[in-house]
């Protein structure tokens, strides 16, 4: 069911925005932004609750330090969004906040999201969660913050891989002109998004790409990620990011992947093409994406994984 977010926030009391696990900039740059538009709007100040910890290249954004782990289950809240989440279970165990609460929205752009919550904002032709929020904030007058410029240029940069992915339409280049008009500043973004790496991170993906797998004559190419390896760099959850990108640079490869144990029985997959819909392999996993880009977690251990995975994977 399509939503009137004014309506619904002006009547909510108790308001929590909730990011995916391993948030990216996308997930936490559009919670950030409607965090600063609901306070410019309605007066009103929503809980964030982050479900992993915030990278550090993240750490810029505006409000980003009043977002936290919630774990009192006994919070009840009037109204919980979701913002860039595909699926409800990657709020992880923070899904008791969205089972209780008296009114659900669900803002999110991909094509395999199935439409949970009680209201959607969903836009699979959009580039990323910040590219819908703007669009409706400019279909319904909300003026932007300078904040919330800065956040929702973040969350579409990040998404379209600094404007160079195929979702990157001519509406994402007017919408970043309005963001900058409005305060983002592209070069200040830029870097903190992108050159605030530490040394362990840079030298941990190094690692697993010195590490990769190549098929079917370089156009499969994968890494696997044990939790030793994690250990070994003093790793966060967020070090595998770009991995995949890497991997899928490479002239040869047509579709690449990282696997990441959680445990001996069960492993988190991050997927790229060129071609193929790896959506719709992730999807056979419980898990989905874009065409392009996608994920999944596997109940099995790296090695079964990667056997099922291949299965799948049609060139």
């Amino acid at each position: 069911m399509n939503c009137n977010l004014d309506d619904i926030i002006k009547s909510s009391g108790k308001i929590l925005l909730l990011s995916h696990m391993n948030p990216d900039g996308d997930t936490l740059g559009s919670m950030c932004a409607l965090y600063s538009m609901i306070y410019k709007r309605f007066k009103k100040k929503a809980d964030m609750n982050v479900v992993s910890n915030v990278p550090l290249n993240y750490k810029f954004l505006p409000n980003i330090n009043l977002a936290q782990r919630y774990y009192d289950k006994s919070l009840v809240y009037d109204l919980v969004i979701t913002l860039d989440v595909a699926a409800i279970d990657r709020v992880m165990d923070s899904k008791i906040f969205f089972d209780k609460a008296k009114c659900t929205i669900n803002i999110d752009h991909h094509k395999t999201n199935p439409g949970f919550g009680d209201f959607q904002l969903i836009e699979p032709e959009a580039s990323s969660c910040g590219e819908v929020l703007y669009n409706y904030f400019q279909a319904n007058g909300w003026e932007l913050t300078k904040d919330a410029a800065i956040c929702l240029y973040t969350a579409i940069m990040t998404d379209t891989g600094n404007f160079r992915f195929e979702n990157t339409s001519a509406n994402v280049f007017r919408a970043a002109a309005n963001l900058v008009e409005a305060g983002a500043n592209p070069n200040y973004i830029y870097k903190q998004c992108y050159e605030t790496k530490t040394k362990n991170f840079v030298m941990f993906q190094n690692y697993c790409v010195n590490k990769a797998v190549f098929l079917e004559d370089n156009k499969i190419a994968y890494t696997t990620v044990y939790k030793k390896d994690l250990e070994k760099f003093s790793a966060g959850d967020d070090y595998t990011d770009g991995i995949a990108e890497t991997l899928r640079a490479i002239d040869s490869t047509e579709v690449s992947f990282v696997v990441k144990e959680v445990d001996t029985k069960l492993t988190k997959v991050s997927m790229r093409s060129k071609k193929v819909d790896v959506a719709e392999v992730c999807a056979k996993f419980g898990g989905g994406g874009h065409t392009f880009a996608a994920g999944c977690t596997i109940k099995a251990g790296i090695e079964d994984s990667v056997k099922k995975l291949l299965n799948e994977i049609k060139l």
